[in-house]
C-alpha cells in the first residue's frame, strides 16, 4: 500500500498502483486478491474510479486533482484465488491460508500537497 501510495500525483494511470502492490508482494512471497480493489469515494458507495491492486490490469484514467480514491490491497500468504462463503459476504483464500486487507487510505488531492 505504501509503495502506491508513493506515486500517486496528477498523472499517475490507475493501472500503476497494481504494477508497484504486486510487484512488492511478490517479492515477500505473497500474493495479491484480484477480486476486491480500491474505489472512488463520494456520496455513492464505492463509486468509480476502479483501483485494481494487481499487475497488468487494464484500468483505464488518471490520477487528476480533486479525485479522490481508495488504496486498500488484500495481501494473501498462498494464493491470490478466492472463495466466498453461503452467506454471500465472508471470503476466504482457496488454500485457507493467511490473509490481511491493508489501508483503507483515502487519497484526496484537495486534502494532500500532491498539487
Amino acid at each position: 500500500m505504501n509503495k502506491a501510495i508513493e506515486i500517486v500525483k496528477p498523472g499517475t494511470l490507475f493501472r500503476e498502483f497494481g504494477n508497484v502492490i504486486e510487484k512488492y508482494a511478490t517479492s515477500q512471497g505473497c500474493s495479491v486478491i484480484k477480486t476486491y480493489c480500491g474505489h472512488g469515494i463520494n456520496t455513492n458507495f464505492h463509486p468509480p474510479p476502479n483501483i485494481p491492486h494487481y499487475a497488468k490490469n487494464k484500468q483505464v484514467g488518471a490520477c487528476k486533482e480533486g479525485i479522490c480514491f481508495t488504496i486498500e490491497p488484500m495481501i494473501a500468504l498462498g494464493t491470490h484465488r478466492d472463495k466466498t462463503w453461503p452467506d454471500d459476504w465472508t471470503s476466504v483464500t482457496a488454500d485457507g491460508k493467511r490473509t490481511a486487507q491493508f489501508g483503507e487510505w483515502q487519497l484526496s488531492y484537495a486534502r494532500c500537497n500532491f498539487c
